[in-house]
């Protein structure tokens, strides 16, 4: 019996994916989304660093680094869901949830790596159930993952019924990856490093990673392919939930505490706005991690900027919102929905 042939079109999008899952290639020709990005954000560092006193000394640069890590580390997970034609709003619930509850435990009692893996366990299994949902009800991801987020965010000021949940004094090792240095680096710019370049090799240099672009080219395509697409969309959201726990355990050791009020905040927008302008197709199957590297340092020069002009916060809210809506039509340009992504939806 003959075997079933793959969907019009899959050749064509197969064959883009190694090119799609590694770095940006720099050659003449039509400029890509990372190019353009990249090419302002170096700009942007000369103009002001020419022209804001402070901003181009080391120690700034390191701060502006440091501030945009757990963006990062958020981002990656993100950048992963895109691709995969998804989306995930409950990151920022599922960050401070599990450590709000795991901060709850160790001032208990709880030992603080039994914590430490309890906040670990909690994103696992929440980001479990918000693939299942996706993959196996056939829910639509956008309305899980934001019901998800407000059943985190309830059952978490149940457990912890403050909007700030402290982290004890008497545990140095949990504030390292936070407030920590090596060779006089912050650890978190290398926790987001050792982030993006895991995720880098998982994307480019595995057949799992390969699966998650042809997921978000052609998911028909993929299916007819072979690929198990329902256990492929529960272990996306378990990875999200997983680069969710780093992140709050940077965050943890950066303030010593978990604001349980970021889930009601724009944290979760900041997120998807660096993974679009970086240069991940809301259409699915295209961007790397280098879209969110370049993504995350130019929203981390514009705020660093802001900070020393003192620009207030509600005027940054309106340039990032200028800056989002940009990106999104860069996108639709560079990247016009063909035949094959329309039939899909969005």
């Amino acid at each position: 019996m003959p075997s079933p042939l793959p969907a019009p079109g899959f050749e064509q999008h197969a064959s883009e994916l190694p090119a799609a899952s590694s770095l940006p290639r720099f050659r003449i020709g039509k400029p890509n989304q990372e190019q353009i990005v990249l090419a302002i954000t170096i700009l942007l560092l000369i103009v002001f660093g020419f022209t804001l006193n402070g901003f181009a000394t080391v120690s700034n640069l390191l701060n502006l680094l440091r501030s945009i890590s757990i963006l990062g580390v958020l981002g990656l997970g993100m950048g992963l869901i895109v691709i995969s034609r998804g989306i995930d709003l409950s990151e920022i619930a599922i960050m401070a949830g599990s450590w709000s509850i795991a901060l709850i435990e160790m001032q208990n009692g709880m030992p603080v790596a039994l914590a430490v893996l309890l906040a670990l366990v909690l994103a696992v299994f929440i980001g479990a159930i918000n693939g299942v949902m996706v993959a196996f009800v056939e829910a639509p991801a956008l309305f899980v993952t934001l019901a998800a987020g407000f059943v985190i965010y309830g059952l978490a000021f149940w457990f912890a019924p403050a909007w700030v949940v402290y982290a004890p004094k008497n545990a140095p090792g949990l504030m390292f990856l936070g407030a920590g240095r090596l060779f006089g680096i912050p650890v978190p710019i290398l926790v987001f490093a050792v982030a993006a370049i895991a995720m880098q090799l998982f994307l480019s240099r595995t057949s799992i990673g390969r699966f998650v672009y042809a997921q978000g080219d052609n998911p028909e395509a993929a299916r007819l392919s072979g690929v198990a697409l329902r256990p492929l969309i529960v272990l996306e959201y378990v990875l999200v939930a997983c680069l969710a726990w780093i992140a709050g355990f940077v965050w943890v050791g950066t303030t010593g505490s978990m604001q349980m009020a970021i889930t009601q905040g724009t944290m979760i927008f900041d997120v998807v706005l660096v993974v679009v302008i970086g240069g991940i197709s809301l259409v699915g199957g295209r961007g790397s991690v280098f879209s969110v590297v370049v993504g995350c340092v130019l929203i981390g020069t514009l705020l660093n900027a802001f900070t020393i002009m003192d620009v207030n916060s509600e005027v940054q809210n309106i340039i990032k919102g200028v800056v989002l809506l940009a990106a999104i039509v860069l996108d639709n340009f560079l990247h016009p929905r063909d035949e094959e992504t329309a039939r899909q939806g969005d």
